[in-house]
């Protein structure tokens, strides 16, 4: 802002105060996704919550790869069971999106007890109104289950991840997570080394052409003695 500012000629701005200030590398990113192993533990633990609507929260953000504030703030009346659905009205880039739920989503969506005149999906049973936080209750869950390091928004990393490793391409990843460009989505392009086995075993199938016995005992030629 204060480059702009002393390009655009404004008062006050002849001298930047931030001139030399080393700034963070846009790049530097946390990326966590957890193994099926660690899923399994992890919904153990969440199962043992004193909340019992952390296992459904922690279910939907793998199952959905939403974001937290879209599900805890997310209303009955936006979901459609008939077309597997889930509209948000406002998403991050302020427009509305369509999340599309697999088959284990709607039935985690059909267990949820529903509160009489509650609107929301996973309310305070408190107050019936959307949790300002979950994070006491997520913190115990994840240390319980031996992943202190996995934060709540790593699981929308973990369904982008299981997306991709299913074979799904980015283009697919970029419409489910709701990302305005699929470049958005590379970050989340984590492969398995089995997927990329598979690819590349499959793209060899395709030359139908074998360039080698299993196992082959060749002799290296012998090159003439000069």
């Amino acid at each position: 802002m204060m480059r702009m500012a002393k390009r655009w000629g404004l008062p006050g701005a002849e001298v930047n105060p931030l001139e030399g200030v080393k700034q963070k590398d846009p790049e530097n990113r946390v990326e966590r996704f957890l193994t099926a192993a660690e899923t399994q533990r992890l919904k153990d633990s969440v199962e043992e919550s004193p909340n019992f609507m952390l296992r459904y929260i922690v279910a939907l953000l793998l199952l959905t790869g939403c974001r937290k504030r879209e599900l805890l703030d997310a209303k009955w009346d936006q979901i459609s069971f008939e077309r597997k659905i889930w509209r948000i009205p406002t998403s991050k880039s302020g427009k509305p999106r369509h999340v599309p739920l697999s088959q284990d989503a709607l039935n985690v969506l059909h267990s949820i007890p529903r509160f009489d005149a509650c609107p929301f999906i996973v309310p305070n049973p408190e107050t019936f109104k959307p949790f300002v936080s979950v994070y006491n209750a997520w913190d115990n869950a994840r240390r319980r289950a031996g992943l202190p390091d996995v934060r709540m928004h790593d699981l929308r990393h973990s369904a982008a991840s299981n997306l991709v490793n299913s074979g799904q391409s980015l283009y697919v990843v970029a419409k489910v997570l709701g990302h305005a460009q699929v470049k958005t989505s590379e970050r989340y392009a984590h492969l398995s080394t089995d997927t990329l086995l598979q690819a590349v075993n499959a793209a060899s199938e395709v030359t139908g052409t074998t360039w080698a016995n299993a196992v082959v005992d060749v002799q290296p030629p012998r090159l003439p003695t000069l």
